[in-house]
């Protein structure tokens, strides 16, 4: 199983979530993803997986300043994700078309478990 580890170096939840993985020696990639962000198809599969709305930090001051709250459109929210990787609540974790934002133990024992 191959997981993907997106998060900041700054955020609690993507150390437990590094710690979760280390701690079961589950080899995993973790990318910046204030650094890099997430390409359009890794978007894309985690907006299918999770949901936009669950993948959009609401309380960055980012939120307000790029008008998130007001713009409806869900092309326009991606795009605007894209080009914003504050803007992504962290960790996101990826397995294949599978993923979970935040840090979620009890989804990635089932994942596991396969």
């Amino acid at each position: 199983m191959a997981i993907q580890l997106f998060g900041s170096d700054k955020c609690f939840e993507t150390k437990k979530a590094e710690r979760y993985f280390k701690e079961r020696q589950i080899k995993y990639q973790y990318v910046d993803i204030l650094k890099y962000g997430l390409s359009k198809g890794e978007l894309q599969s985690v907006v299918e997986a999770v949901g936009l709305q669950n993948l959009i930090n609401q309380g960055v001051r980012e939120y307000e300043k790029l008008n998130l709250h007001i713009i409806r459109p869900t092309a326009m929210r991606m795009e605007i994700l894209m080009n914003n990787p504050r803007l992504y609540r962290t960790p996101v974790v990826r397995s294949g078309r599978q993923a979970t934002v935040g840090y979620k133990p009890e989804i990635w024992e089932q994942w596991l478990d396969r």
